[in-house]
């Protein structure tokens, strides 16, 4: 993976802190908009780090597979294609 490691695992660990908190929140029978609120605010970090990784895919596979005219790149293409597709369908 070529995103930058220690911020995405950051990310990732400030996320998986939310989703403990919001099992607690669940278990506790909290209110129903704060735990809205905790899961819109998970989601936020995770398509924060979807959006790293993406980019970092973007700058440094994908690119070095269209510079090398490799095979690849058409595929590498399509699979970013695919992605945009799966996000704008959400």
């Amino acid at each position: 993976m070529k995103a930058d490691q220690s911020k995405v695992t950051r990310l990732l660990k400030t996320a998986r802190g939310q989703i403990d908190g919001i099992l607690r929140m669940v278990e506790e029978d909290r209110y129903c908009v704060d735990i809205s609120n905790q899961l819109m605010a998970t989601q936020s970090i995770l398509s924060r780090v979807n959006a790293e990784v993406l980019k970092a895919h973007m700058s440094h596979c994908v690119r070095e597979a269209m510079q090398a005219g490799d095979a690849e790149a058409e595929e590498k293409l399509q699979e970013i294609t695919d992605l945009l597709d799966k996000l704008v369908r959400r």
